[in-house]
């Protein structure tokens, strides 16, 4: 392996005068291994892997197809094996495979000199032997397909371009394993069409398209063993597993063309009614339109990036047909929000709290009603679902918090857009849903009567965000009356009580007692003096109060209508600026607890034992900028330097996005997922709402 090269800081670029490109340089073995690429397709599909071509995760691959239940999210096209034979017979290959116990069979670090996001979209560029090569990635906007085209920009060509395609039909989330020694799949060609099949029953066929100069395809299947992926022995998963490849494809490419290998779970119709050219055409309008329609602080720089990177999340799920059928036969669109890349689904929650960053901050207003009324047809007992499995139709339910912050969704919603037949058609479904809390519903979800204040908490049951689960272990139970709760909960019961007297509605008067009674006991219950904030959780197990410094009480202040009196902000807030607030979010837990842990790496006990006890949350930086301006409401350009740190990570973990947790202690390295969905919906939101201009602009 030839010597690293010391990289340079990365660099980001004005592409148009608006929408920046940001520049990783090539080089640095290390850091090309440790970064990744993500491309999706508004279905929850996507093409990841890292800048180097090497899959170091099991969710790597050039194509991950989102099918409906109970297939959903399948791996059709794990790997691709990249060489280029030059006029003079030499030859360079990149990408490669990391083999267990070595790492020789990694190339290309050396020749790639540069990777850049253009409008969102991967490129690498290659240069070796006087030649110049560029590759681009890219998946048409809902359609389970990838196209991968190469360019020669340079040199007298023509190149040989070898490629070697390598699968393991798999859902996405499965774990490697070591295929046999028979050939496990059938390859089946007609007149330059290749179908791959062989998967479970009712698995997808992948079809395979080399466009170019005189493609040809050589049988020539082989087992591939002893795959390595470092990343997954890391997390404490099976780390080493094969893959087969049916042969490789070759083709010339000359100076200033392209040739595209199309990858693709689509029918040869669907694959064959745009060329690669015209689809990325149309990709790059739908994204420079994507931009153009997004508050004005979010079309250049950062902003820009950011909307771009919300893009990924929003979703037809694909694997759900009867939320479409419903949508549908109300004149919608389904639409969901991915919490999260690689392995999470659509939850509650995380779509909830992310919803005015993902949608409303970017322009897509309609998108935004949609997914409000998509859940709003989940609603049982009085809860929106937790989340919805990958291989499931139906939601799980166990959630205290994700149906409040369904009520603060649809304020925003309602405020942002004016529209209020959604509000009109769900007054009913609201009212039960607070019906449901006070009378006491699922995972004992219920207001206690003594004082008005919401109680949750069941034995194997985490109903908090704060819901980390390994086996039976339940690491933050908070069962009891946890702050956020009933900061949640007194935001719902205003926003009802306003809303019933909009209608005209008998019921505003009882909601609005309600809401008074649960305030007043809140002050008088939740304030803590020995941590001089507010406590976690009251009347939890065996009757306690937790007095944890934890972020949570951040909500009692930064929510539309703050349940904490007044007097008290200032001093909580400088007690969550001082203990929890790092350059990428907030400390779950305050350093000097005892369960305080300043790594998040390891197994998954490991991990679990760490997610919510010190590990920082990118997206709490959200509330904490509210709150920060409820108290200081001009300090704009302290807000905006809190979030600086973002854009320095948007050249780290998953180039131009944000990822879901970062160590408690410096140097904050970036963990979890490289992608979330409530990070950069937050972050988004509270660039555009520090914006100098903002409050001018938004009349809100």
């Amino acid at each position: 392996m030839p010597a690293t090269l010391t990289a340079p800081s990365p660099k980001v670029i004005a592409l148009d005068g608006s929408v920046p490109v940001r520049s990783i340089a090539g080089g640095d073995l290390g850091l090309l291994l440790d970064r990744e690429w993500l491309v999706t397709n508004g279905l929850g599909g996507y093409a990841c892997g890292t800048l180097v071509g090497v899959s170091t995760r099991r969710y790597h691959g050039h194509l991950i197809a989102a099918h409906a239940a109970p297939l959903g999210r399948v791996m059709m096209l794990n790997h691709l094996t990249e060489q280029f034979r030059f006029p003079d017979w030499s030859a360079v290959a990149v990408g490669g495979t990391e083999r267990a116990g070595r790492t020789g069979d990694i190339h290309g670090a050396h020749v790639l000199t540069e990777f850049r996001l253009e409008m969102g979209l991967p490129v690498w560029r290659y240069e070796a032997h006087g030649h110049v090569l560029e590759k681009r990635v890219f998946m048409p906007y809902r359609r389970n397909t990838t196209h991968i085209t190469y360019r020669l920009l340079e040199g007298s060509g023509p190149v040989r371009v070898k490629l070697r395609p390598s699968v393991h039909f798999r859902g996405h989330d499965a774990p490697v394993v070591d295929l046999p020694e028979e050939r496990p799949y059938v390859l089946t060609a007609c007149e330059g069409r290749y179908e791959f099949s062989g998967g479970a029953p009712g698995f997808p066929i992948l079809r395979l398209l080399m466009d170019g100069e005189s493609p040809a395809f050589t049988l020539d299947g082989r087992r591939e063993p002893d795959v390595f992926y470092r990343v997954e022995e890391n997390r404490g998963y099976e780390g080493v597993g094969s893959l087969w490849s049916p042969g490789l494809f070759r083709v010339n490419l000359r100076a200033g063309q392209d040739v595209t290998l199309t990858a693709s779970t689509e029918s040869w119709d669907a694959i064959t009614a745009l060329t690669a050219d015209q689809g990325r055409a149309a990709e790059l309008d739908r994204r420079t339109r994507l931009v153009a329609v997004s508050a004005p602080a979010a079309r250049t720089g950062l902003g820009a990036e950011l909307v771009l990177a919300a893009d990924q999340f929003i979703i037809t799920p694909a694997g759900r047909v009867e939320d479409s059928a419903r949508a549908h036969a109300g004149g919608d669109e389904a639409r969901t929000v991915i919490a999260g890349y690689h392995w999470f689904t659509d939850w509650g929650r995380d779509t909830m709290i992310s919803l005015e960053g993902l949608t409303l901050t970017t322009g897509r207003q309609t998108e935004a009603g949609y997914i409000l009324r998509t859940f709003a047809g989940h609603v049982k007992d009085g809860l929106i679902p937790n989340y919805f499995p990958d291989h499931e139709k139906e939601g799980v339910y166990h959630t205290a918090d994700a149906t409040l912050w369904f009520f603060h969704a649809l304020d925003r919603y309602t405020r942002t857009t004016g529209e209020t037949a959604t509000l009109r058609s769900l007054l009913p479904t609201l009212k039960d849903i607070v019906a449901h809390h006070q009378k006491g519903t699922r995972f004992g979800i219920g207001v206690d009567p003594r004082d008005g204040l919401l109680r949750q908490g069941a034995p194997g049951y985490q109903l908090t965000w704060m819901d980390a689960k390994v086996g039976d272990w339940v690491v933050t139970p908070r069962r009891g009356k946890a702050v956020e709760i009933n900061a949640l909960w007194y935001n719902a019961l205003r926003l009802l009580e306003g809303w019933l007297r909009e209608a005209k509605d008998e019921a505003a008067g009882e909601i609005g007692k309600a809401a008074d009674r649960a305030r007043s006991s809140f002050n008088e219950r939740y304030w803590c003096e020995k941590q001089n904030g507010l406590f976690d959780v009251i009347d939890g197990e065996n009757g306690t109060d937790d007095d944890a410094c934890r972020p949570n009480q951040i909500f009692a202040i930064s929510l539309p209508n703050p349940v904490l009196d007044k007097s008290r902000w200032e001093t909580v807030l400088e007690t969550v600026r001082t203990r929890l607030l790092t350059p990428v979010g907030l400390r779950s837990l305050a350093p000097g607890h005892p369960d305080y842990k300043s790594r998040y790496y390891g197994d998954l006990r490991s991990r679990d034992a760490a997610y919510h006890q010190g590990t920082v949350w990118a997206w709490l930086i959200g509330p904490f900028i509210d709150a920060w301006l409820r108290v200081h409401p001009s300090d704009h350009a302290k807000c905006r330097k809190w979030l600086a740190g973002f854009d320095e990570h948007l050249s780290e973990a998953c180039i131009g996005s944000i990822s879901e947790v970062f160590d408690a202690d410096a140097p904050y390295t970036a963990r979890g997922c490289v992608a979330q969905a409530w990070s950069v919906a937050e972050v988004l939101r509270c660039w555009v709402l520090t914006e100098p201009d903002h409050e001018r602009m938004r009349g809100v």
